[in-house]
């Protein structure tokens, strides 16, 4: 059994901080508690990460940047918003990431932070790698286990950066002081570093980690999966990439020990994050939150405003609701189909909200009466996800709210990431893993690999394994397709339906090249103004303006 990563980040460790902004680089000593929390500390020098300690803790920190987007506002903003799935809720600064208006723009604080943020991981990366023939007393099995981690991180900050940004400043080499005369790289390049990268650490690394969180073989075909599906869409890729791709996904499936839970909901249980089924998984731990850490923050943003209802009040086994998201129309009726047989919604959203107070309220969205009378514990709040006319709806003691009801504060919630274990109710910070790669999500990509062969008949056969696991119990054969269903349209659908709220749809749909079409057909608040720019974010201007030559030198993108 693997021991869990996150039981490292509990311990207090002296770090290197390499922080790199190209154009403005700064290199710096710095205390890391828990490998997130920074205090300067004046007596150390860079000559820490030269050691066996410094640089087993430089590794350590490295994994730290993930955390900054990954389980963040700024991941679940950049990934699910401005999408066909989910739509802006009620709150939050960064509606225009839905909305697509003239405000997202190289001046907005999450194009830059994650571009800070994870460059200041890439560079870190850059000292472990080059500073490792430095090393004195470590054994040379650890110095290549430690290079090739970092050479499968910075793999990965490289490969979601130029997803959304396209042409980056590639840096394979320690940065330690200013830089103004920089270029952008071309997206090939960048996408020949990343696999090169990924190649570079496979053999390096274990088979599968002997803790949670750590890269490791099974992760880097994961992720090589995705890079190559995702290459093979851009106009430098090939056919060839899409054969590529299966070939890891399969590894994936058939080398490891990977198997999907049995059942559905199981992926979502509380301390069931190390599952059978997960992949890669960035770690997080309860342990973080007084230090003032970064903890996973998505419980925050599904919830719909359930504390104000009639009869109810904020409770620690909900949480807080930040109702950043909504489910589209073509989530509940397009995705969410077929709900006597497929578990999924069920599994999937939060039906029932329990009253916490005693007495008689007068309704609010559920004018089929006047008024409910219930008792702490009671049923208050019933959301079937679809219509219900109002003489059933009047034969219930509580309210009945349907889609048609829905707005901006009070729609259907997605329950997969609730977090009763925070400290308090009001604690914005959890501790449970937020999973990047499942089995599933192998299965389907690989899908999407044979479809784009023409290997429907294959390809049929890892969306049927999905769909049965999502069956109700004896309703497996209706669950299957047959090969003519299996297409891309179906795998739009059948992504969404399994992967829902997870942080892929943005970069799906950006893969398959239907963001536009899909934000305009399904997305009212971001058809009207969506665009072909958009499917690449702004440049931040602080990048731009560093850069000797500014915007000549270092252009912005097309469009903003």
């Amino acid at each position: 059994m693997k021991n869990i990563f996150k039981n490292i980040l509990r311990k207090t460790a002296t770090v290197i901080k390499l922080a790199l902004i190209p154009g403005a680089v700064m290199l710096s000593t710095q205390s890391c508690e828990n490998a997130l929390e920074e205090v300067v500390v004046s007596n150390l020098s860079n000559d820490y990460i030269n050691t066996p300690k410094g640089f087993d803790d430089a590794i350590t920190a490295a994994y730290g940047y993930l955390r900054t987007y990954y389980a963040q506002e700024i991941g679940m903003t950049m990934s699910q918003m401005g999408t066909d799935t989910f739509t802006n809720g009620a709150d939050g600064s960064y509606k225009r990431y839905n909305q697509y208006t003239a405000d997202l723009d190289g001046r907005d604080n999450f194009v830059r932070s994650l571009w800070r943020d994870f460059y200041k991981g890439i560079n870190t990366c850059n000292a472990i790698i080059d500073r490792s023939s430095q090393i004195e007393g470590l054994n040379a099995q650890s110095l290549a286990d430690g290079v090739a981690q970092a050479k499968a991180l910075r793999a990965l900050f490289y490969f979601t950066l130029v997803q959304h940004y396209g042409d980056l400043d590639l840096r394979i080499s320690e940065t330690n002081g200013p830089v103004t005369e920089i270029t952008r790289t071309p997206e090939k390049a960048v996408y020949d570093q990343i696999i090169k990268d990924f190649n570079d650490a496979y053999s390096a690394l274990p088979k599968q980690a002997a803790q949670w969180g750590r890269m490791d073989q099974m992760a880097v075909d994961g992720f090589l999966l995705k890079v190559y599906l995702t290459r093979a869409t851009r106009s430098f890729g090939t056919a060839a990439d899409y054969a590529t791709a299966e070939g890891f996904g399969k590894k994936v499936i058939n080398n490891y020990d990977r198997k999907l839970v049995s059942n559905f909901s199981e992926l979502f249980e509380l301390g069931n994050d190390q599952n059978s089924e997960a992949v890669y998984s960035v770690q997080f731990s309860y342990d973080l939150l007084s230090a003032g850490g970064y903890g996973n923050r998505w419980h925050l943003y599904y919830l719909m405003e359930y504390d104000t209802q009639p009869g109810m009040s904020r409770v620690l086994a909900v949480g807080r609701p930040w109702k950043r998201l909504r489910p589209t129309d073509y989530t509940y009726n397009q995705v969410m189909v077929n709900r006597d047989v497929d578990s999924r919604f069920d599994k999937s959203f939060k039906k029932v909200f329990y009253a916490t107070k005693t007495g008689t309220f007068p309704t609010f969205l559920d004018k089929s009466k006047a008024s409910i009378t219930v008792a702490a514990g009671d049923t208050a709040i019933y959301m079937p996800g679809f219509e219900m006319s109002e003489a059933e709806r009047a034969k219930r003691p509580y309210q009945v709210y349907t889609p048609s009801m829905y707005q901006e504060k009070q729609f259907g919630v997605l329950g997969k990431f609730l977090d009763p274990l925070r400290a308090s109710i009001n604690e914005v910070q959890g501790g449970r893993d937020f999973v990047l790669i499942r089995l599933a999500d192998v299965h389907l990509m690989v899908a999407e690999c044979l479809i784009k062969q023409g290997k429907q008949a294959e390809a049929v056969n890892h969306i049927n394994l999905v769909r049965r696991r999502a069956a109700f119990p004896g309703k497996e054969a209706q669950m299957e397709i047959t090969a003519d269903k299996a297409t891309m349209e179906f795998i739009y659908d059948e992504r969404a339906r399994e992967l829902l709220g997870e942080g892929h749809r943005w970069t799906d749909l950006k893969r398959w090249g239907n963001l536009v079409s899909r934000v305009k057909q399904y997305n009212p608040e971001g058809g009207g103004s969506v665009k072909d720019i958009h499917t690449f974010r702004p440049i931040p201007q602080e990048q731009i303006d560093l850069v000797d030559g500014g915007n000549a030198s270092f252009p912005q993108n097309p469009g903003y």
